[in-house]
């Protein structure tokens, strides 16, 4: 009785650890490129339980002790076994604004923090007080070779991250070039975003503010090729990945779950009670 105890108990924690990955989708279903979080749980290994002799005697032949019939199984509960992030992609909302930027595809922006470079996919950026391409929080955007520093109304971004600046306000005119053929007047090309990748992103590490940081597991970030790239699409931004409907069937059906497990382990009390109180009676 005390075994069903522990095993209510963990089936309640498991379902704790998962209504905090809800609630933190459906607080944040709102915010650009939040991508959700699922809570993944696993069995404790289980126990087979083994008839006994009539007379009681557990017998443990030479060389074996599974000589004995299997009659069932055993649970130990359940436990917590990681929480990932999904990436999969969420849709385009067009703003018109141009500090806007979206990735359509897999990849990520790279910022400059404190703690050095940290990575997005919230492409919703503004104009710092100096000239550069920030976040919100104010975290310069880079570019393959710095941070960008843009001017309202004067740039655009091309399908693969190539920042354009008119030519009156490029530093070298001479700078003119084109790309696949295509050439603009009177712009030049600044600088191409910083897109990287990871071998195994789901292992990112939320660090907040739509942040993400590199872990032992995930692997360092790679600069992506432009013919890899994903396609950049500016005066938009990617909506969270969260489906605010599922999130809340989820929700019910872990509220169910864990009612279950209390509703166990307080039967597992009541019937230790009686067993505790009719021992004390026929002692």
């Amino acid at each position: 009785m005390i075994r069903g105890w522990y095993t209510g108990a963990s089936g309640m924690r498991a379902q704790q650890w998962k209504l905090d990955a809800v609630a933190n989708n459906l607080a944040n279903v709102e915010v650009d490129g939040y991508k959700k979080d699922t809570a993944v749980h696993k069995a404790f290994p289980e126990l087979l339980m083994r008839r006994m002799d009539d007379d009681g005697v557990y017998r443990h032949p030479f060389g074996s002790g599974d000589a004995a019939p299997i009659i069932g199984k055993l649970g130990m509960g359940v436990e917590l076994n990681e929480i990932f992030t999904d990436f999969q992609q969420g849709a385009m909302k067009e703003t018109q604004s141009d500090f806007d930027i979206a990735l359509d595809g897999k990849g990520f922006f790279t910022v400059l923090t404190p703690w050095g470079e940290r990575y997005t996919r919230n492409g919703s950026f503004v104009l710092g007080k100096e000239g550069y391409l920030e976040t919100k929080e104010g975290y310069p955007v880079l570019g393959d070779n710095g941070p960008l520093k843009v001017k309202a109304n004067n740039f655009q971004v091309d399908k693969e991250g190539g920042v354009w600046i008119n030519a009156q306000y490029a530093d070298d005119p001479e700078l003119m070039v084109s790309r696949d053929g295509n050439t603009w007047d009177q712009t030049v090309l600044l600088d191409t975003l910083k897109v990287v990748e990871f071998d195994l992103d789901r292992y990112l590490q939320k660090q907040g503010s739509s942040l993400y940081r590199a872990t032992d597991i995930s692997g360092e970030a790679q600069t992506m090729e432009l013919n890899t790239r994903p396609r950049v699409v500016q005066g938009f931004v990617e909506a969270s990945n969260v489906d605010p409907v599922m999130e809340m069937v989820q929700m019910i059906e872990v509220n169910r779950a864990y009612e279950a497990n209390q509703k166990m382990v307080q039967s597992e009390d009541s019937m230790l009670g009686v067993l505790l109180n009719q021992t004390a009676k026929f002692g």
